[in-house]
């Protein structure tokens, strides 16, 4: 019999979902619960059948940027909603960055320990990356990228058919480049059932890092992206076999036209493990608003499949967000998630809209603001007064006269 948690429990009541329903999922491996044994916070659920999640990066960088100014920037994705954050840390003491950041978080925080390696180690070894990992996950990490599809195999096949923008994913680019020097398989690769067990002990999720995922739109879907998930999906297998949570992450740059059957695809070959995408980013020539071009792919990769959203900023392909340009970012990947729960025929999702219609059409900006995403714009606007658009030529006004509502 198929075990309800507590974790279960809490999910399947903040969803609206059953919790046998909830459990079978989790274990037939297409729902990951965030939550590590060593992290005191509420349990989040990404996967079939739930509400589509955004994560939220944040992270101190080499160039720029103090504790401080992203312990602030998790203030805000707290405040504005993200169901997720990841630091990325890779400015100095990542260790002391890391925990002061669990140690504030009140909602499941990811990393790619893979930085902190390539920040401190010369000679990066087996051991070390192993080390590092075991670290985060000690310290409380919820769920952790790692890129163990980057293989001698898929890496020659890159070199083979080339591209135009090579490897865009740090980690990814860490790894090859760690596979060339020294001729040899990447560590996580082949110390796979090592990795397993320090996620099992911690109950820390693998998202499993599509290190060659596509950096512009003519280099999607091409052979090495391919075969990276084909083996990403024996690595979901493997870690399902060995009681380990997985889920998977996604491109990318991708056109509109072909995002519906890269997300089928991509959940055919890895048997419908939760997909956590980057965009998809429909077109290459908006820096500056990326995070619009990553909305409109991630709607129809939501509606497609696709179980998780990683936001993107503003500040996309220039440098590193800004406190305002994370918030941006979040309230724009919110939109996407709710416009693909709401499509999706998700009850919660439709009510909200309905509830938001009838405030609006009751001039209720008080009620607006509770069902709004982005609550703080609602200043200033007297209930039951119409705003400065229309003013008294307010359409619903006029209406409710006529009718006499």
């Amino acid at each position: 019999m198929t075990k309800i948690t507590p974790e279960i429990e809490q999910v399947a009541q903040i969803e609206g979902v059953s919790p046998y329903e909830l459990a079978q999922n989790v274990a037939d491996g297409t729902v990951v619960i965030l939550k590590n044994i060593n992290h005191d916070i509420a349990p989040i659920g990404v996967g079939q059948g739930l509400s589509i999640k955004i994560n939220a990066n944040i992270g101190t960088s080499h160039q720029r940027s103090t504790l401080e100014q992203e312990l602030e920037k998790l203030d805000i994705c707290e405040k504005t909603g993200a169901d997720t954050v990841m630091d990325l840390s890779t400015g100095s003491n990542i260790n002391e960055t890391r925990k002061k950041i669990m140690q504030k978080s009140s909602i499941p925080v990811g990393t790619v320990p893979i930085y902190q390696v390539g920040v401190e180690a010369a000679e990066a070894d087996k051991d070390k990356m192993l080390s590092v990992i075991e670290d985060h996950c000690r310290d409380g990490v919820d769920f952790i990228t790692v890129h163990c599809g980057v293989t001698r195999e898929v890496l020659k096949r890159l070199e083979q058919d080339g591209r135009i923008t090579g490897i865009v994913s740090r980690g990814g680019s860490m790894h090859a480049s760690w596979i060339k020097k020294h001729n040899m398989e990447n560590p996580l690769y082949e110390y796979y059932d090592e990795l397993l067990d320090i996620a099992k002990k911690y109950n820390t999720t693998l998202s499993l890092g599509d290190g060659l995922r596509p950096g512009c739109g003519a280099d999607a879907g091409d052979r090495a992206q391919v075969m990276e998930t084909i083996v990403l999906g024996e690595l979901v297998q493997r870690a399902r076999k060995a009681g380990v949570q997985a889920m998977v992450e996604g491109p990318g740059h991708v056109p509109l036209n072909l995002i519906p059957g890269m997300i089928e695809t991509i959940k055919t070959l890895t048997k419908g493990a939760p997909l956590y995408v980057l965009g998809p980013l429909v077109t290459d020539i908006a820096p500056g608003y990326d995070h619009i071009t990553s909305a409109i792919g991630g709607t129809l990769a939501a509606f497609s499949g696709a179980d998780f959203l990683c936001y993107v900023t503003p500040s996309e392909h220039l440098g590193l967000p800004d406190a305002e340009q994370v918030r941006q970012g979040i309230i724009t990947s919110k939109i996407a998630a709710h416009a693909a729960d709401v499509a999706k025929g998700r009850k919660q999702s439709i009510e909200r809209d309905r509830q938001m219609s009838i405030a609006r059409m009751n001039l209720d900006w008080k009620k607006q603001a509770e069902y709004a995403i982005d609550k703080d714009i609602f200043e200033n606007i007297e209930v039951g007064k119409p705003c400065t658009m229309c003013g008294e030529y307010c359409s619903m006004k006029t209406f409710r006269e006529i009718v006499k509502l």
